[in-house]
């Protein structure tokens, strides 16, 4: 049996601001995550967001100096479990190329 690898791709789709705060223009407080795994032709994902406080006196990123790790390690540090969410797209491409259920046709079915 040969073991397949899971490629995941961690993506920021969308940061929701508040246009003026204390600290500057552009505060993000939500980000809009997706998680995407591949293995051959089996896919899996998962898509939230991630919400942040205002903190008075942290170090600020203005927001054209943001990248995607910033923005990823927020996330982590503020209630995302990369661990849980790859394990939870592992599962999806897991039960689909083993799926828990099936539908076989049913008995009393005539074949055409």
């Amino acid at each position: 049996m040969t073991e397949s690898t899971v490629t995941y791709v961690w993506q920021v789709s969308r940061l929701d601001c508040l246009p003026q705060a204390p600290e500057g223009a552009d505060y993000v407080v939500t980000a809009h995550w997706q998680l995407v795994g591949t293995d051959g032709t089996y896919s899996g994902s998962v898509y939230s967001t991630c919400s942040f406080p205002v903190v008075t006196g942290e170090a600020f990123v203005p927001y054209a100096d943001l990248t995607l790790d910033t923005v990823l390690g927020w996330c982590y540090a503020n209630g995302v479990d990369k661990a849980s969410a790859e394990a939870a797209v592992a599962q999806q491409i897991a039960d689909q190329k083993n799926p828990p259920i099936v539908s076989p046709p049913l008995p009393w079915a005539v074949a055409v």
